[in-house]
């Protein structure tokens, strides 16, 4: 298992979502900023509260380019229920393989469950990561809130560089 640092390429994932739609990360962010989320399964707490925040932060993500994806290991009919109850807009997918993410990404795998633990990862523009989030638990994760000031950040700063 290898981490992701600040300026790796985030690996090629296969997302699938409910009704047999498959995407592409890191290519699905088009250029923009991605934000990736393994959440540990619909049952869990924290993970609904943190889908719900990235859900209410949707449009002051999309206003500093931003785009979300969620992943677990949870099947088809679970995600689609999850997505539906907190009617989720952005890419959800469902039935990922955790030892095979975990290879590709770091994720943390519950020994027991076999359940990813909450990751999450900002992407740039070109697929790099930006700052990885490991927990290896319930608690520890990305929030909305720090996602948009980083990137504002990240903008401001490309921008004053750009005309030094």
């Amino acid at each position: 298992m290898t981490l992701l640092h600040p300026g790796d390429p985030f690996p090629t994932l296969a997302v699938t979502q409910p009704r047999g739609h498959t995407l592409s990360v890191p290519d699905v962010f088009d250029g923009g900023y991605g934000v990736v989320l393994f959440y540990r399964g619909s049952w869990c707490p924290y993970c609904n509260a943190q889908l719900r925040a990235f859900q209410r932060a949707t449009d002051d993500l999309a206003e500093v380019g931003a785009s979300v994806v969620a992943l677990s290991v949870d099947d088809e009919a679970t995600t689609a229920a999850l997505i539906a109850k907190h009617r989720l807009t952005f890419p959800v997918g469902h039935s990922a393989d955790a030892a095979a993410v975990s290879a590709a990404t770091g994720a943390f795998v519950d020994p027991k469950g076999g359940f990813l633990q909450s990751t999450g990862f900002v992407l740039d523009p070109n697929g790099n990561v930006v700052v990885s989030v490991y927990s290896s638990g319930a608690i520890g994760r990305l929030v909305p809130e720090d996602v948009i000031g980083m990137i504002r950040y990240l903008r401001e700063h490309a921008a004053s560089t750009a005309t030094s």
